[in-house]
């Protein structure tokens, strides 16, 4: 029998960590932030005085990049170079470099290749931008959130200040996700997209509660 495979795209702050973190739960499987990993390598490129935009730096980068993801408890945690980075990777800057090594071919092939193997042993609810359309394209369970860009703005302004992220404005946060949007769909290799066989789910007016409801009422498990 094969592994469970649910895949969840959309735009950022869409929903998409909090939910799949909550089916995660629900059914017993690892959940796997996608974009930790993106944003991962653009910790080390920044630390390691690379531009996020350089994609012959960020190839040879990547070439021997030490990326690990770890389950303590319920959190998933990311290391770096053998580096707990989970609270690193979390500001307004590093989510502007992930948007820009997304773009990156050699960077998302790497990645890929990381994701596909966690999903082949083990049954994984997964997030991200291209999860159902190029990552898992055979994932049995495909869904596409999305949310006005005002409602995602607030969501991802709460969840900073949540985190004890200092010195972030609404203003930034919304500039920040509305400059992904554009990067994030118009990108050449594997952009923003919704899989025809994946069912949408608008989550602006709706509560957590309500969304995990809608997205289980679709996944039979035997």
């Amino acid at each position: 029998m094969g592994k469970i495979n649910i895949a969840i795209d959309g735009p950022a702050g869409a929903g998409k960590s909090t939910i799949a973190k909550y089916i995660s739960k629900t059914l017993g499987i690892i959940y796997l932030d996608t974009g930790s990993m993106y944003r991962t390598v653009a910790l080390k490129a920044m630390r390691s005085g690379i531009d996020t935009r350089d994609p012959e730096k960020l190839a040879e980068l990547v070439k021997c990049i030490d990326i690990k993801i770890t389950h303590l408890g319920s959190e998933q945690h990311v290391f770096l170079d053998g580096a707990d980075v989970s609270k690193d990777i979390r500001t307004p800057e590093i989510s502007i470099g992930a948007s820009n090594v997304a773009v990156v071919p050699a960077v998302r092939l790497k990645l890929v290749e990381l994701q596909r193997e966690i999903a082949d042993k083990n049954d994984v609810v997964m997030d991200g931008r291209d999860i159902g359309t190029y990552v898992l394209p055979q994932a049995g369970h495909k869904f596409f959130l999305t949310a006005s860009l005002d409602e995602r703005a607030k969501r991802r302004y709460r969840e900073l200040q949540e985190k004890g992220i200092p010195g972030v404005t609404f203003e930034e946060v919304c500039k920040d996700i509305e400059y992904r949007d554009i990067n994030d769909s118009t990108r050449a290799f594997a952009p923003l997209s919704k899989a025809e066989d994946a069912i949408e789910v608008d989550t602006t007016d709706m509560s957590i509660d309500q969304v995990i409801k809608k997205i289980l009422s679709y996944i039979k498990l035997c």
